[in-house]
């Protein structure tokens, strides 16, 4: 690619410095029954893509093979899983691949034609501009579009997005199942690929990955793009699979952050505060059933004795969730790793 900017990129968006000192942008692409899409999404990708990995994730319908037989666009490259990994799997392959091929931005897309192509540029220039590490859609940006959005998803999207803020620490993001993400192949390097959820809950478990790493991510504005493509992630049936796996996620980001890496006041305020709320609860389950025996009322007394450490406890956990909100990563690490 040309340290000048071509007319392809300036019709992007994409500044000459940025084209010229990130010209090996990749997009990845999971293929899993997307066979009436799969062509004209290659189709519509930009000339100044650098490459384009079709990932066949065992694909019943041999996408795979339909793309090498069809598609003559000679930046595709189609890798085949020797067995079904599930979107995480076939992302993180295609990722692996990327960044062995020389990748320095990798994209990663849907091939069911939802993602629009001519945001990528928005998606790219946090990322080779040194403002983020991973940037990611949000399709809730515009109140105005979010009606094309069916209300299962957007109810489903809200409590999703709540729970990912606190398993994450990724307090500013949203719409954490939006697959239209890119990623610095050096931060590729540092995630630990054996460990990262291969299913759907991939998005989600690789914010709490990369908040690990203490990587900045960015959300990127969109709007809800619908087709006649059905959607395999039925929000009703992974709730309660999601919410187990953030609280692990939870208790794992915490104890990383605030025991193993380091200790601080906020460590002090949590332990503190969970003491004060248990220790309370306790002493006032203690007292009710002491007076329930007797058959009197409990004392003022003793109200006060169980409801001020609960009252001081509550205090100290939110001045700790002030502290965790606060230290969301704003320097983004990818320059610092050679």
């Amino acid at each position: 690619m040309p340290d000048s900017a071509s007319p392809d990129q300036v019709q992007s968006g994409i500044s000459g410095s940025i084209a010229s000192a990130y010209d090996r942008v990749a997009v990845v692409i999971p293929s899993y029954r997307v066979t009436r899409h799969i062509l004209g999404v290659l189709a519509g990708l930009p000339h100044w893509i650098w490459r384009i990995y079709v990932v066949d994730d065992r694909c019943p319908d041999n996408s795979g093979q339909l793309v090498e037989a069809q598609c003559t666009d000679p930046r595709v490259v189609v890798v085949f899983n020797e067995m079904n990994l599930g979107v995480g799997g076939a992302v993180m392959a295609g990722y692996t691949r990327a960044a062995a091929d020389g990748a320095e931005i990798i994209v990663k897309m849907d091939g069911d034609g939802q993602m629009d192509p001519s945001l990528l540029p928005r998606f790219i220039e946090p990322i080779a501009s040194g403002d983020a590490d991973y940037t990611k859609g949000n399709r809730f940006y515009d109140l105005t579009q979010i009606g094309q959005m069916p209300r299962i998803r957007i109810f489903g999207n809200a409590g999703l997005s709540f729970m990912t803020k606190i398993s994450s620490g990724y307090w500013d993001i949203f719409d954490p199942t939006n697959g239209y993400t890119a990623i610095h192949a050096r931060v590729v390097s540092k995630l630990p690929m054996d460990k990262i959820s291969r299913r759907y809950f991939f998005e989600t478990d690789i914010l709490f990955r990369l908040n690990t790493l203490r990587a900045v991510v960015v959300d990127v504005p969109m709007d809800a793009k619908y087709g006649d493509e059905e959607s395999g992630l039925e929000i009703g049936r992974v709730i309660f699979d999601f919410l187990s796996k953030h609280l692990r996620n939870t208790g794992k980001r915490i104890f990383y952050n605030y025991f193993l890496r380091d200790v601080s006041l906020a460590t002090i305020e949590l332990v503190g505060g969970v003491a004060l709320v248990l220790g309370g609860l306790v002493a006032g389950a203690w007292f009710w059933v002491e007076a329930s025996s007797m058959g009197v009322p409990a004392s003022a007394g003793r109200v006060m004795l169980s409801a001020l450490p609960v009252i001081l406890g509550l205090q100290l956990l939110l001045g700790f969730l002030a502290f965790d909100i606060a230290s969301v990563p704003r320097r983004a690490i990818h320059r610092l790793l050679r």
